[in-house]
């Protein structure tokens, strides 16, 4: 977050920076590489490329010789890496992003997709092994490798789907249009459209009628990705334009049909994501200013009084003396009263998270343990000289741990396992971390910290009057419904010579300088994109450690590929802005469904400025279906928690009753992504990859696999205009069927407090009976089955329970239910003990009244009685009663 007083000197700080341009006709006369020495073994090709000619050296000499390697790694991904064999040039390292293993048995001849090349002058392509469609070409683009700027260029087609190359607040589908994509991690309040945001992923799915693929570089320098279909010939073409390393792509045939299928396969490249604990589905409320800890009981207790449920609260850096991390303020939040409020949460089955931040209060001699302890141990990022490397952050001149350093971990460990004590200190249950791009207010150059710190007031002063120490929190409240590298030579690391459109202008400004050292010698130029998520890895670490055995929570603001694999993600510090409102949806898309990162969620009613009880009623609304659901604001604002305006506490109510009988749902959608990558929230076009008009679809979305979320769009509008595909669905308000027709319906007459949610037919749905106050009485609440059969009338699905809580779980059960014929099959492994009934099995789509309900459980079969079941002709529902214990196979059967 930035505060909204130093938001006038960060934006001054930055200049208006535009993407490095050269006539595209004189890169493409540049000479390019001849191919020499092929060699090849199996599933394997190597060869020598040796510049063609005079190199255009446009920003440094063109490197003379370059070696090429190509490996057939499984039958649907090509690995590719062009490097510099007389030099050791930077590489993501292994440790950040392990390598995906080659099976070792593949015939290239059998393999999805195909890596031919020409031989003078190099260039090559990726083609559908059964239909010869091309998918990358760098045709006439020659290959650009210069010590500090790396070029290569793909033709695409017309009016290409291209999504992806975040992180963004761009279009879900990228525009086609004089489009840079710039990547390089930036702090960007207000989330503002065409710049960098805090995360970097040069992944993208490229979408066709006639099937999906993908393209990962892997590379963390900075880069521009251009897209753009105004040069001559009127081709579209994406380039890539990178300031270092080398190039290391993956290529990822994807599938012709399902677009699922190469999700899946970029899984298998940067990791499925971690599992996280069954509570963190619930709701969570923050916000950047409360004032004591009276204030965060407060909220606590107002949460239960409107009897919405509050699963988790949080608190921002409000809490830390002179905003130093792990440490407590000892008038506005001494640690005896916060253990208090943890303890009370826990009591009643909530949850607790507080911030974290990188950087570390720069104090020697000043007795603040956490300097002290991670100077003796020596693990802060080092500046050339070797001397610690200052930043500006919120407690004045700080440091910041290098994650690089082998020692570093042990000391991000410890020190949760001190500050985060269950015994001594406060006792969360997951962890924020944010301002880890890294973020500095320090304005460029930034030669003198301290004098800025001054300037800029850092740490701020409060002027909030001090609570009486002994005020009772929580007294005799009642509560409803609750339970208890080194430097190349001739390197220009601060001003390179290709300059990447930056938003905040030179590469080390508002940031850590790009000149920092690791102790492993890499530099801050080359690393800069990774720190983000190497905070994530050690965070995560130290809080298995506190908990061994047991999952987390940790959500982040600073991302790289591969962070999906041990962290969350929220979307950063958005606006209270109907557009912004409307962003969060493509932000979540390409978070959840390209990058695999699915804990995922924006601001809920906007983190800045001040929100109004219709923004923030519609977006509680859309908010419960982001995969990770909170409401957060900054200081200088109204208060925004759900309860502040009657339309936005009943919007929540209605809502949160909603989502929580769909947590299982998505619970099992989670496991299944931690398996295999398959995406929980998905594009309207992963269900319908063959119809064009949901390509560019970005404001309808799939929560899970099947249902169908329509937000209403427009600031004080009752109405929403959205595209229901050629398919059957059911409207969850009534259950009735709708049949899509392949073209827009318009709904009027939508509350406040109501969102378009429609079942895609063809599942069938573990609902709970009914929502719950918490996770923990909700695991205790009744099943509800729901039969929403496709146009064939047959559907399925799938749940999977475990304990919501162990890392590796002794027991799970594993259910399939599969309908067809007027008959439910209901199946699997019941190691785990539910606890629960089916309380009803409810058939959607039902022409007729049946005359006989049966059921089958151990064996027997029986006759429902008339008085337990009932039928609906105007909606088409049959619900039957069974009450019977969720336990062991059964079916239901209707004539």
């Amino acid at each position: 977050m930035v505060a909204l007083k130093l938001l006038g000197l960060v934006l001054a700080a930055a200049s208006t920076v535009y993407a490095e341009w050269v006539d595209p006709s004189v890169l493409d006369a540049c000479p390019g590489y001849n191919v020499t020495n092929v060699k090849t073994q199996g599933a394997s090709l190597t060869a020598d490329l040796v510049l063609a000619g005079t190199g255009c050296n446009v920003f440094g000499s063109d490197i003379s010789k370059l070696a090429l390697e190509v490996t057939y790694e499984t039958e649907s991904r090509i690995h590719m890496k062009i490097t510099d064999p007389s030099t050791q040039r930077y590489e993501v390292p292994e440790n950040v992003l392990p390598r995906p293993n080659a099976t070792g048995s593949v015939s290239p001849d059998k393999t999805a997709i195909q890596f031919n090349y020409t031989a003078s002058p190099f260039s090559f392509t990726i083609s559908r092994t059964t239909t010869g469609e091309v998918l990358f070409s760098t045709g006439s683009h020659p290959l650009i490798f210069e010590p500090q700027y790396l070029r290569l260029k793909t033709d695409l087609p017309t009016n290409a789907n291209i999504y992806g190359l975040g992180e963004h607040t761009d279009p879900f589908r990228l525009p086609t249009y004089n489009t840079t994509r710039t990547l390089w991690s930036r702090d960007a309040y207000g989330v503002p459209t065409d710049t960098n945001l805090y995360g970097n992923h040069p992944i993208y799915f490229e979408h066709r009628t006639t099937g999906t693929h993908g393209v990962f570089l892997l590379n963390s320098d900075g880069m521009d990705i251009k897209i753009n279909d105004t040069e001559a010939g009127g081709n579209t073409t994406l380039e890539y334009n990178v300031i270092g390393g080398v190039f290391d792509l993956y290529f990822l045939a994807g599938s012709e049909t399902d677009p699922t299928e190469v999700a899946k396969q970029y899984a298998q490249v940067v990791g499925t994501p971690a599992e996280v604990p069954y509570w963190s589905f619930g709701l969570h409320q923050c916000r950047f200013g409360y004032t004591d800890y009276i204030d965060v009981a407060n909220v606590i207790l107002n949460y239960s009084t409107a009897e919405i449920p509050l699963e988790t609260m949080w608190t921002d850096i409000d809490y830390m003396y002179k905003r130093r991390i792990f440490t407590t303020d000892p008038d506005y939040f001494p640690v005896e009263r916060m253990r208090e409020i943890v303890d009370y949460l826990h009591s009643h089955d909530q949850r607790y998270v507080l911030m974290t931040d990188p950087a570390v209060a720069y104090l020697p001699d000043d007795g603040y343990g956490a300097y002290d302890r991670g100077s003796e141990m020596d693990i802060w990022v080092k500046s050339a000289n070797g001397s610690n490397s200052l930043g500006l952050v919120w407690p004045g001149v700080t440091v910041f741990p290098d994650w690089f350093n082998s020692d570093t971990q042990s000391y991000w460990s410890k020190e949760f396992q001190m500050f985060y004590s269950p015994e001594t200190g406060i006792d969360i249950d997951g962890a924020w971390i944010d301002m880890n791009e890294p973020s500095s207010f320090c304005v460029y150059p930034c030669e003198d910290p301290f004098a800025q710190a001054i300037t800029q007031g850092l740490p701020p002063n409060r002027t909030d009057p001090i609570p009486n120490p002994d005020t009772p929190i929580f007294g005799n409240s009642t509560y409803k419904g609750w339970r208890k590298r080194d430097e190349d030579s001739g390197f220009n690391i601060v001003n390179p010579p290709y300059n990447i459109e930056n938003a905040a202008g030179a590469l080390g400004s508002l940031t850590a300088n790009v000149t920092s050292v690791a102790a492993n010698g890499l530099l801050m130029y080359d690393t800069h994109n990774l720190y983000g998520t190497m905070m994530s890895m050690a965070t995560r670490n130290a809080m298995l450690a506190r908990r061994p055995g047991e999952r987390t929570l940790v959500i982040t603001r600073s991302t790289f590929a591969g962070a999906g694999a041990h962290v969350g993600k929220w979307l950063g510090d958005n606006m209270s802005l109907w557009p912004e409102y409307q962003f969060s949806i493509a932000g979540m898309l390409g978070m959840a469904t390209v990058y695999q990162i699915p804990m995922v969620g924006s601001d809920i009613c906007g983190y800045g400025d001040n929100t109004t009880e219709t923004l923030c009623a519609r977006w509680a609304m859309l908010g419960a279906f982001y995969p990770f659901m909170r409401n957060h604001n900054t200081d200088g604002t109204i208060s925004q928690e759900f309860y502040r305006w009657p339309t936005v506490a009943e919007a929540a109510r209605n809502v949160l009753d909603i989502r929580y009988r769909f947590m299982d749902y998505m619970y099992t959608a989670f496991h299944t992504a931690s398996v295999d990558g398959t995406p929980v929230v998905s594009p309207v076009w992963f269900a319908y990859p063959e119809d064009p008009n949901t390509f560019s679809i970005e404001h309808e979305f799939f929560y899970g696999s099947h249902l169908l979320v329509s937000p209403v769009l427009e600031e004080n509008s009752t109405s929403v205009t959205f595209y229901l595909p050629n398919d059957t669905f059911y409207d969850l308000s009534t259950l009735a069927p709708v049949m899509g027709q392949g073209a827009n319906v318009t709904l009027n007459n939508v509350s406040f407090t109501e969102i378009p949610l429609h079942i895609r037919g063809g599942v069938v749905l573990p609902l709970r009976a009914s929502g719950a106050m918490t996770t923990t009485i909700l695991r205790d609440t009744d099943f509800e089955i729901v039969v929403a059969p496709s146009p064939q009338g047959a559907a399925s699905g799938q749940l999977y329970v475990d304990d919501g809580l162990s890392i590796t779980p002794d027991k799970m059960t594993e259910v399939t239910m599969a309908y067809s014929n007027g008959s439910l099959v209901v199946n699997g492994t019941f190691d785990y003990q539910i606890g629960v009934d089916v309380r009803d099995v409810v058939f959607l789509g039902v022409a007729n009244t049946p005359k006989n309900v049966t059921v089958e459980s151990s064996g027997k079969t029986k006759a429902v009685a008339q008085d337990k079941w009932t039928y609906e002709a105007s909606t088409q529902v049959l619900n039957v009663t069974l009450a019977l214990p969720f336990e062991h196979d059964f079916s239901v059967s209707f004539s």
